[in-house]
């Protein structure tokens, strides 16, 4: 038989990317679009489409791993959204905050860092509130991150929260159902007319309000442009909520109950002229962990 020409052999499929070629070409994206944090928040996507910790994802590195195609394909379009400046925790849909990890997106104000100092303020004086089964309440809770912080370290108390936003209100319910503290009330009610029926028995009355200066446009376009509207502002000098939280403080807190309210690093001198104007005692500043003053403490006479 007269010999045929063998057809030419098919051209090798290209190597998928390795992983650590995958995390440094994503963070060097974020990077040149102005990401603070890049390397961070190239492990953590990465990581969302491996569907790992980013400890999971380092430990891929050192391994060598490859990407799955499916896992490239997936990362595409996040890495696009995160150098537009969409928030991170949009695209993972998850904000860790202490030991929990929260369901966040569009319509709820995300939580920061810098928050987690001001829980635990919280956590402190409800733990050693002269109660067994002492009451803590949450003011314009958001995504519950404050109150689900409480209720979860701090079990034997009995936790209320209170969000007016309709939209954060959802993901306060989400958090809620799939952390399960059964310990937790939540209420779809303003901040002014909160809890009437806890009035003189509460331990604890925390709150992170919205404090920013109408005039004051936040820098970060996370903040600006995904954060809600409610959530960030508050008035002319950003303390109107804060006057209101402490009238209603003092309307619900017990003798001796403490009042932790968040704030930006220049607003403590106000806040505690507010509060000792209004009636508390031993009102007092304290920084986070950048050493920026975070949050103010005052304790009903």
């Amino acid at each position: 038989m007269p010999e045929t020409a063998s057809a030419p052999a098919p051209a090798p499929a290209p190597a998928a990317a390795s992983v650590v070629e995958t995390v440094r070409a994503t963070a060097a994206r974020l990077a040149a679009a102005g990401i603070p944090d890049a390397q961070v928040d190239a492990e953590l996507l990465v990581g969302h489409v491996l569907e790992t910790s980013r400890g999971g994802v380092q430990a891929a590195a050192i391994r060598g791993d490859r990407m799955p195609e499916s896992a490239v394909r997936a990362l595409a379009p996040l890495v696009d959204r995160r150098c537009a400046r969409e928030p991170l925790q949009h695209l993972t849909g998850l904000a860790p905050f202490r030991a929990l990890e929260l369901a966040v997106g569009p319509g709820v104000f995300v939580p920061r860092p810098e928050t987690e100092m001001v829980a635990q303020l919280a956590i402190d004086a409800l733990r050693v509130a002269a109660s067994d089964a002492p009451i803590a309440v949450d003011l314009g809770t958001g995504s519950g991150a404050i109150a689900l912080a409480l209720a979860t370290e701090v079990p034997h108390a009995r936790v209320f929260a209170a969000e007016n936003s309709v939209d954060a209100f959802v993901w306060t319910k989400l958090n809620l159902a799939r952390i399960g503290a059964q310990n937790l009330q939540l209420a779809f009610i303003d901040l002014a007319e909160a809890f009437p029926e806890l009035d003189g028995t509460v331990s604890v009355v925390a709150s992170n309000p919205p404090y920013v200066p109408d005039d004051a446009i936040p820098r970060d376009p996370e903040v600006r442009l995904y954060d809600p509207p409610a959530a960030l502002y508050g008035g002319p000098d950003g303390l109107d909520a804060v006057r209101t939280l402490s009238r209603v403080g003092l309307r619900l807190a017990h003798p001796g109950g403490t009042i932790v309210i968040e704030h930006g690093e220049w607003q403590g001198e106000a806040i505690r002229a507010i509060l000792s104007a209004d009636g508390w005692r031993s009102a007092a500043t304290h920084p986070d962990l950048t050493t920026r003053d975070r949050a103010t403490t005052a304790v009903r006479p």
